[in-house]
């Protein structure tokens, strides 16, 4: 599959995009709680039924401090998967080397980052918000597979954050002007990273039979069924959250109502805007036109 970037120019990109957390986040930030921090595209809160207006922009925040963890989280097993791609060929191209790493890097950056974003958030909030995790649980499950599976997931992932800026974030002025700041730097050097595990992906199939890429895609399909089962988890727990913010129980079937919304509306977040762009097709078909098939037919349900 030929691309227009390389590893030295992903490199020399990166250089040109980089930013401090201190720039971003500086001691003392406030999100602004009388707005919304998720687009509702990915939120899906307006449409809540039973919810009036203010309950409905709880919800969105509750919305918005999950995602920024669960991307604390995710990049916790995408670090270490990088560091182990690029350690056994540490005396190989000397950019390549440099561009992972420099991955490797700001993906460590990302996570001080939202963690810094989680108590900002949780100082002014005024109640507590729980998170799937631990983060160790949730990398070790995800890093037993195969690592072109694992490659896939994360390309699915940095693919899924450009859709979310560019397609959602970017022309939204209605959210908080500080977590679309956050958003906004995130994207930027990700768009970096998604290029870079494009190449890790081409690199992990090259040489496969098709019988091993399947496998890989099966065990791709397996994490994203593990990654649903805990984002079935986080969608209770949002609602658990919103219920100790608003102070207000919602009855059985009104809940059971908002939290199969509510996942979906996960679902899509994470899943179907990742296993549905078009970069990320273009990297399974050309791996295999099997999978992509096989990917399109299990992305419906995500969306």
């Amino acid at each position: 599959m030929k691309h227009e970037y390389n590893f030295a120019t992903v490199l020399s990109a990166s250089a040109r995009a980089a930013w401090q957390i201190e720039d971003v986040l500086p001691e003392g930030s406030a999100l602004d709680f009388s707005r919304p921090f998720l687009p509702e595209s990915l939120a899906r809160t307006v449409s809540a039924e039973g919810l009036d207006a203010d309950e409905r922009r709880v919800l969105n925040q509750i919305r918005g401090h999950e995602y920024l963890t669960i991307f604390g989280l995710v990049e916790e097993f995408i670090l270490p998967f990088v560091l182990d791609h690029v350690r056994p060929q540490l005396n190989g191209d000397d950019e390549r080397v440099r561009a992972l790493l420099n991955f490797a890097s700001e993906e460590a950056k990302h996570i001080e980052l939202f963690k810094r974003f989680h108590a900002c958030f949780t100082r002014d909030f005024g109640s507590k918000c729980e998170v799937i995790g631990p983060p160790e649980a949730v990398a070790a499950e995800v890093l037993r597979h195969d690592p072109l599976a694992v490659a896939l997931i994360i390309l699915h992932i940095e693919w899924m954050t450009q859709s979310h800026y560019v397609g959602s974030v970017r022309n939204d002025g209605g959210i908080d002007p500080l977590f679309k700041s956050l958003l906004k730097h995130h994207w930027m050097e990700e768009a970096q990273h998604a290029k870079l595990d494009t190449l890790m992906v081409e690199a992990l199939a090259e040489g496969r039979d098709e019988a091993s890429i399947t496998q890989a895609l099966d065990e791709y399909l397996e994490i994203g069924m593990f990654l649903d089962e805990s984002l079935k988890t986080q969608s209770e727990l949002n609602l658990d959250a919103w219920e100790l913010a608003t102070g207000r129980r919602l009855g059985s079937a009104e809940r059971a109502a908002l939290g199969e919304a509510q996942h979906q509306a996960l679902r899509w977040t994470y899943l179907g805007s990742g296993m549905t762009h078009p970069k990320f097709v273009a990297s399974v078909a050309a791996i295999s036109p099997a999978a992509r098939d096989r990917i399109a037919e299990v992305a419906p349900a995500f969306c």
